[in-house]
């Protein structure tokens, strides 16, 4: 079991609104998720997302697959 806490970041292309979540992509290699949690409440809940299912996600929103908002 390991021990490894999140290490929280914010993407660089926030523009620090408040609007954003937060992601702790230090636990992919030990754990295979990446937690998330909205960065306004820090001490909410978070939802863990597997690896390969966040990294689906990722490349359809780089692809435009979900639009704008």
């Amino acid at each position: 079991m390991t021990t490894e806490s999140p290490q929280w970041f914010t993407s660089s292309y926030s523009n620090n609104g408040g609007d954003c979540v937060e992601v702790a992509a230090n636990l992919v290699a030990s754990r295979g998720i990446v937690p998330v949690r909205d960065s306004k409440v820090v001490g909410g809940p978070v939802v863990d997302i597997r690896t390969a299912a966040f990294s689906a996600f990722v490349s359809g929103v780089r692809a435009g697959t979900f639009g704008a908002v």
